[in-house]
């Protein structure tokens, strides 16, 4: 993976690493991301779902959708995932923060036209999001799959940022009579609600019962 200046870290370097496990741990962390690009001088940023293969990350959506289909063309973009692990509470106001970790990666998407690939694209966006699922559902027919677009985002270069710890308070605010520290904050999933047109003997499955994923 080619660093240039647009992924060197200057804030709070010590936070940072283009270490390419790390990078890959926090995005195979998280499942959504936010998508950043330019047309005709505005700029737009996008939520969207993801899967990871190596370097590659897979997004999708309606055929419609005019972030994929100016990522499909070959629009640079910059790519963000951030998991949120705690609010780090301080003594004074100014250092107050955040423990998280974060990726911002930069490359250049293709439009995935051949049915065979494109069905894979999607059972690993699938299954990033929720291992286990694809092979208990229906596949995509031909008209869903010419309804939907999926780009394979190519990473060229990528950064990580984590930020872990207790509040970094100035000497003289530790006497302070201030509650201080970390209040932990996770991602966690609730008992499964089934659908009203379920039968009513259909057993949850383990992966919705205990995801992996996540």
């Amino acid at each position: 993976m080619t660093l240039t200046q647009r992924s060197q870290l200057r804030r709070l370097p010590k936070r940072g690493s283009h270490d390419i496990e790390t990078i890959h741990a926090i995005l195979d962390a998280g499942f959504l991301a936010h998508v950043g690009f330019q047309t005709d001088s505005q700029p737009f940023v996008i939520p969207t779902l993801y899967g990871r293969e190596g370097e590659r990350l897979y997004l999708h959506g309606s055929a419609a959708s005019r972030m994929l289909g100016e990522l499909g063309a070959g629009l640079a973009a910059c790519l963000t995932v951030t998991l949120v692990d705690g609010l780090v509470l301080a003594r004074s106001a100014f250092h107050h923060s955040m423990n998280y970790r974060s990726v911002v990666a930069f490359g250049i998407a293709r439009k995935i036209a051949e049915p065979a690939e494109k069905t894979r694209a999607l059972r690993i966006i699938s299954e990033h999001v929720i291992a286990g699922r694809w092979n208990d559902v229906r596949s995509p027919t031909e008209k869903e799959l010419k309804a939907t677009s999926v780009l394979e985002f190519s990473i060229e270069e990528a950064s990580a940022k984590i930020r872990e710890g207790p509040p970094l308070d100035d000497e003289e605010d530790y006497a302070l009579p201030v509650w201080a520290g970390i209040l932990p904050l996770k991602m966690d999933t609730k008992a499964p609600i089934p659908d009203p047109r379920l039968p009513k003997d259909a057993e949850v499955p383990q992966y919705i019962r205990q995801p992996q994923n996540r």
